[in-house]
């Protein structure tokens, strides 16, 4: 369970809520006593800067100030943070109730020049001169616009009232409140989102076993358009097309063991009769099982130069080649077989056109392969076009026919490996079922790129695209 990353994410989003509500509360805690410090100091230093104007008003000067002081700093207080600055006078005495602050040592008096009247520690006594930094630092006393003293502030720690203290203490429970509901909610907030990102990847995680365990067509539930959405989206994409080619190399498995079995029954037929003295073994029936071993060993090169392409070790020998005049080569050598079935067969390529950089005797295969499929599906009376076209620094070379076509839900399979869009068509044919991809695998292995158009009924476009040259 310490290791669910349910379990992790949770816990993240508490430490997370809980380092940051700490580090808040710390943080008012350590300010609030300073702050509540300075508020009650300002309070008192304006009360009692009210009561030096009203003395400083009926006298005209500090002339016993000093004597009165204490009567002073009491009717600046007592004052309350939680109850407002009391405004009643205190006797002569400064007596204080259990509310009441000793303000003493906390303030002191200059007169107008800076001279100390009342001091407020030991390094600054009565008569002293103050800087006027000093001063600066003090709180003026104006009568009648007029500064007539200045106020000074000791430094020294202020001490809170019952009440003060009580209200920071409130704060402090206030604080460890709102602590604990921080973690309640980041609790909750934690389970609902680990789990709404847990859910999907579950999903996937047994979908995924399901597959290791041989269910090869697995489907996910797509909850979100997020990055795990599209993991998701991909996810089922693959599992398609795993399914796609485990499909195709389950029907390849049986194509190849159908097409290489009726050549050896034939070979295997004519042999035993010829051993048992039922058949002759004349040049015919030779020329027979000669043909049948002949067609075995070209489908054993196909396929051996298919696995060569796939593992990157078929052997080409590249070299610069002109596109017409190399489909003019090709157009003469099926010339014969053309006119043989009725069927047009020409080139058309406008020069100048770029060089491409290929495998002659490799593109030479290719393009017998197309014109062996072209010309076998071309009624007689059709058309066959060799064209070259350069197109965004790339040449292009088709070979277009007039034949039957090929129905658009067959036309992204054509390509693959013992594919055939008639099943009822066999080995018997002369085919193999691998033209195409051998077509398809030698344009890719030379950086090109193989793709097909067709319309049912009015003819096939097998395209192939190569790098041009500078």
């Amino acid at each position: 369970m310490r290791k669910s990353l349910y379990w992790k994410l949770t816990l993240a989003f508490i430490l997370v809520a809980f380092i940051t509500t700490a580090l808040v509360a710390v943080f008012i805690r350590i300010t609030s006593a300073d702050s509540l410090s300075q508020l009650i100091i300002q309070q008192q230093r304006s009360s009692l800067n009210q009561a030096l104007v009203d003395y400083y008003s009926t006298y005209g000067s500090w002339n016993g100030i000093a004597n009165a002081w204490q009567q002073l700093q009491s009717q600046s207080g007592p004052i309350s943070f939680m109850n407002g600055p009391s405004q009643g006078r205190g006797p002569a005495g400064g007596g204080r109730g259990p509310n009441s602050r000793d303000l003493r040592g906390l303030f002191g008096l200059a007169d107008e020049s800076g001279v100390v009247i009342v001091g407020i520690d030991p390094y600054n006594p009565s008569g002293t001169k103050l800087s006027a930094n000093f001063l600066d630092s003090g709180s003026p006393i104006l009568v009648n616009g007029k500064q007539v003293g200045v106020i000074l502030t000791s430094n020294q720690q202020l001490g809170f009232l019952p009440d003060e203290a009580l209200f920071l203490e409130h704060t402090n429970q206030a604080l460890v409140f709102a602590i604990l509901g921080a973690l309640v909610i980041a609790l909750i907030l934690g389970i609902f989102l680990a789990r709404t990102l847990t859910l999907p990847l579950r999903a996937l995680t047994a979908a995924t076993q399901r597959i290791a365990q041989g269910e090869l067509d697995q489907q996910v539930k797509v909850t979100s358009q997020d990055e795990i959405g599209k993991l998701a989206e991909a996810f089922n994409r693959m599992s398609q097309e795993v399914v796609r080619v485990n499909q195709l190399r389950r029907r390849m498995t049986a194509d190849i063991a159908h097409d290489l079995r009726t050549p050896l029954t034939v070979i295997g037929g004519y042999i035993e009769s010829m051993r048992d003295g039922v058949l002759a073994p004349t040049p015919e029936r030779l020329s027979l099982i000669y043909a049948e071993t002949e067609r075995l060993q070209n489908m054993v090169g196909d396929l051996r130069m298919l696995s060569q392409v796939d593992a990157g070790e078929l052997a080409l020998n590249p070299q610069r080649i002109s596109p017409k005049p190399m489909l003019e080569r090709v157009a003469l050598v099926f010339e014969h077989k053309a006119e043989k079935q009725g069927v047009t067969l020409f080139v058309d390529a406008v020069e100048p056109l770029p060089e491409i950089l290929v495998d002659e005797a490799r593109l030479m295969q290719v393009m017998d392969n197309l014109l062996g499929n072209a010309l076998r599906y071309t009624s007689p009376g059709g058309k066959i076009m060799l064209s070259a076209q350069p197109a965004n620094e790339k040449l292009v070379l088709t070979v277009k026919d007039t034949g039957r076509g090929i129905a658009t839900e067959e036309l992204p399979f054509i390509f693959d490996r013992f594919y055939r869009a008639d099943p009822s068509r066999h080995s018997d044919t002369g085919e193999s079922g691998l033209g195409l991809a051998i077509v398809k695998a030698l344009v890719e292995a030379q950086g090109g790129r193989a793709w097909a158009e067709s319309v049912q009924g009015k003819g096939t476009s097998i395209h192939l695209e190569f790098p041009v040259l500078e």
